[in-house]
């Protein structure tokens, strides 16, 4: 090769010569960068896709989410998509696509080399140009990862190897058909009929020519040529399509003429992924399942895997009313109360504050009153930050957001919005039964189950008086209510305070719970310990989110999780046996075979009759103290225990409800602690979260979801077993449960205020009556078994001795006067 440029400056030979030995050697050049190019190429094919690959691609099949019972809860998916094969696309997206794209599609093999050739030109002269045909598109929007992005010769390289394998696995019409329906067109749609849909509200069938060129117009760029943002430039575009389609013979000169003139026209209507009934349940099972597809070797959208999971549909439907209805009363309250400077209460009923909602200017004196706060929300949002960056004063960037209406509007409904969560499961598998993340999931994707750490405030107790009775402390053990003051190891004082003024009388231990009083359970937390509480809350459920050892723990004043807090519950509805909640079921490939199974197997977290003790003690809770809102507005005579928790300012409410088939519990707040519910009456759980929980525990009820005489286990001696059973099947078989409001009736939306009838009410007060003498009777066996014991001890020593003495005297013993009693009656 060296010897042909050698000729070229070889001045004794003829100038002929010395061209033809420029031209050899300009040759041999290009034929050794051939050959270095095919060598390379070859090195790169297994970089590449394989064939394998492409077919998988065409055929992807997305995991599909089942209930328990069957119902299809999510399916996943790359892209919000819906193929569509050819015969249903309109004939004029074709024709526009391949006349702009690609005209010679069904010419070339995969790569149009005059077209590549014009576009080096071009790009030569200044004037880049696009050369790759439709197949080499398809490549790209295919596999980014394995081709790659950056601008380089071993991504084009990759490009044209994978263009060319395409062509050798799909036909022109399967390339067609897969190229339409994986091209992205903004606004979360992916594929012609999600963008016929979302732009002009109608199916990819029906486009006509202006449609079709407005779509494939935004090829080029799509932000660039959105026509939502960008009318003016997308009619511009569009107008070059059609160009393109006159040019290559598919329209008229007069259609064209008529055809641009026209006027930009759409229907624009975002496109939503379809939610199912329990969409923040499906995030979390997805964020899971990638873990799970990853160690074992399968695609979550690729794959077709079946997963069953433990939601019953009924259950969540339920939930779904449930938090919907509950949480428009407690918006209505909220929006009312925070209306105008008054702060009294209006009502005991949500359906007064609905009929006041749309007179009142929602949280106006809340606005009006809380400048700081209203600022400090501004400044914490992106608009501010991002002009703040770009080198604007801040003072004028405050200024100007705050005489923005649509951003203020905007912001005010974001922090004003109540929110919710609400999760139920079966405490004797661990079993995920319902699951409602927020109001609503299109608005709110944030999931309040298990994503949120919030204060539990008075529903973290159990915990406390659980350690209290693990270590020994009786139930009956007694506490003075009041005043107390409690040194804390920085030196500070904590004076835990009720709502109530102290009575000054002593109190039992149990009565401290049923009745939430926080100075009895601070003392309780002083013979504990928060160390031995928080290590009962860990082995009870209580795994994730961090608690502090301080005395203050005992109110709840570190934040959890809903789902920790009622898994924590289902273990003292399991007899003290902790469970990690299980939300899927089994796994199965696409064929239907079984990949994977899952359990949770119990683990001792407290003794049963520790369980049993707090399970009577929270049943005083319901019928007595902070949770009685469950009978009287509700109506619920089921064997059920629970807890109410409110936190510092009415900033969260909590229930959680215990039954021997399903543990329930709601919380109730707004997403920004600085914004809370107003009066202390709607601030506390047992008027805010119990709400959510009676009304989906009643459902489950009347609709027969959940057993209504199911029972807590009872002492296998009680002498009141039988008559409790009978009473509980009176109470099942004799009155059945209200019905639900209907949820197009606001004034009915709240559950009956009215208590129980006289019937119903002297049967409940006749099975809690029973159950305290039989509470009395094991406490009084109890205390009695150790003087029974030494007793009996005495008299046989003395029977031993009154022997001895007879056999010394010679005459014969002394008849026993009495009896023997039977030990149970001593």
């Amino acid at each position: 090769m060296l010897g042909y440029f050698k000729g070229v400056a070889d001045a004794s030979l003829p100038l002929g010569a010395r061209i033809r030995s420029l031209f050899k050697g300009l040759g041999a050049l290009g034929l050794l960068g051939l050959a270095l190019l095919l060598a390379y190429t070859l090195v790169l094919i297994p970089f590449t896709p394989g064939i394998a690959d492409l077919r998988k691609a065409k055929v992807d099949q997305p995991a599909v989410l089942l209930s328990a019972d069957g119902k299809e809860l999510a399916s996943f998916s790359r892209n919000n998509r819906e193929w569509v094969e050819l015969k249903e696309i309109s004939p004029h997206v074709i024709k526009a696509l391949i006349a702009t794209e690609d005209h010679r599609f069904y010419e070339h093999h995969g790569i149009d080399f005059k077209r590549t050739a014009s576009s080096i030109l071009h790009t030569l002269q200044g004037d880049p140009q696009g050369g790759s045909t439709l197949t080499q598109q398809l490549a790209r929007n295919l596999y980014p990862e394995e081709i790659g992005r950056q601008r380089s010769v071993t991504r084009k390289i990759k490009e044209l190897i994978t263009a060319l394998k395409i062509e050798l696995t799909y036909t022109k019409q399967e390339i067609l058909v897969t190229y339409l329906n994986t091209m992205p067109f903004l606004y979360n749609a992916f594929g012609i009929e999600m963008g016929a849909r979302t732009y002009f509200d109608k199916p990819a069938a029906r486009l006509n020519v202006l449609e079709s060129a407005t779509l494939i117009g935004m090829l080029k760029g799509t932000s660039y040529y959105n026509p939502v943002i960008n009318p003016e430039r997308a009619q511009r575009r569009r107008n070059v399509v059609l160009s393109q389609m006159k040019k290559r013979g598919v329209l008229s000169q007069a259609e064209f003429d008529t055809f641009k003139k026209r006027p930009l026209r759409l229907d624009f209507e975002r496109q939503q992924e379809p939610q199912g009934i329990a969409p923040h349940f499906a995030e979390h099972a997805r964020k899971w399942l990638i873990d799970w597809a990853d160690q074992n070797d399968y695609n979550i959208y690729a794959d077709g895997l079946v997963i069953r999971t433990t939601i019953d549909s009924r259950l969540q439907a339920a939930a779904n009313q449930a938090v919907q209805r509950q949480l428009a009363g407690l918006q209505a309250v909220a929006d009312v109360e925070w209306a105008s400077p008054s702060a009294r209460l209006i009502s005991s009923s949500p359906s007064t504050y609905l009929g006041m909602q749309r007179r009142v200017k929602p949280f106006g004196h809340f606005w009006d009153s809380k400048n700081a706060v209203g600022d400090a929300f501004i400044r914490e949002t992106g608009a501010y930050r991002n002009a703040v960056e770009a080198g604007a004063a801040p003072q004028a960037v405050l200024e100007q957001l705050k005489r923005d209406p649509a951003f203020m509007e905007r912001l005010r409904a974001d922090k004003t919005r109540l929110q919710a969560g609400f999760v139920a499961l079966d405490p004797s598998t661990g079993e995920i039964r319902a699951w409602v993340g927020s109001r609503d999931y299109g608005t709110d994707q944030f999931d309040h189950v298990a994503q949120a750490r919030r204060q539990p405030g008075s529903t973290f107790k159990p915990f406390v008086y659980g350690a209290a009775l693990e270590d020994g402390m009786p139930s009956d053990r007694r506490f003075a209510d009041t005043d107390i003051e409690i040194a804390m190891d920085d030196g500070t004082v904590w004076r835990p305070t009720d709502m109530s003024a102290p009575s000054g009388r002593m109190m039992t231990m149990r009565d401290g719970l049923v009745y939430s009083k926080n100075t009895i359970t601070a003392q309780v937390m002083q013979e504990v310990g928060p160390r031995r509480t928080i290590s009962l809350a860990r082995k009870m459920g209580i795994q994730q989110s961090e608690l502090d050892a301080v005395p203050a723990l005992a109110l709840g004043v570190s934040p959890v999780s809903l789902l920790e807090m009622v898994s924590a519950y289902g273990t003292i509805a399991a007899s003290g046996e902790f469970r990690k909640p299980v939300f899927v079921a089994s796994i199965e490939d696409k064929q239907g075979r079984q990949l994977a199974t899952f359990t949770s197997k119990g683990k001792r977290a407290m003794s049963s009759d520790t369980a049993e003790e707090l399970i009577d003690m929270l049943r005083g809770a319901v019928r007595q103290g902070t949770g009685r809102g469950l009978i009287s507005r509700f109506g619920i005579v089921a064997d059920v225990a629970g807890k109410t928790g409110t936190t510092q300012n009415n900033t969260d409410g909590w229930f959680i409800l215990m039954h021997p088939r399903l543990v329930t519990g709601s919380w109730v707040g707004f997403n920004d602690a600085r914004v809370t519910m107003r009066s202390d009456y709607w601030g506390q759980g047992g008027h805010n979260a119990l709400l959510v929980v009676g009304d989906f525990f009643r459902q489950a009820l009347n609709g027969r979801m959940v057993d209504g005489r199911a029972q807590f286990p009872q002492p296998q001696d009680s002498m009141f077993g039988p008559l409790l059973k009978q009473i509980d099947d009176l109470l099942g078989r004799k009155k059945p449960q209200p019905a639900p409001a209907p949820p197009a009736e606001p004034e009915e939306d709240q559950a009956p205020e009215a208590p129980p009838d006289d019937v119903e009410r002297i049967i409940t007060q006749a099975r809690d009556v029973a159950q305290t003498i039989e509470r009395e009777q094991r406490r009084f066996e109890k205390a009695i078994e150790e003087p029974v014991r030494v007793l009996e001890g005495v008299r046989r020593e003395m029977e031993l001795q009154g022997g001895a003495r007879s056999d010394q005297s010679g005459g014969p013993p002394r008849q026993a006067e009495t009896t023997e009693a039977p030990r149970e009656n001593r």
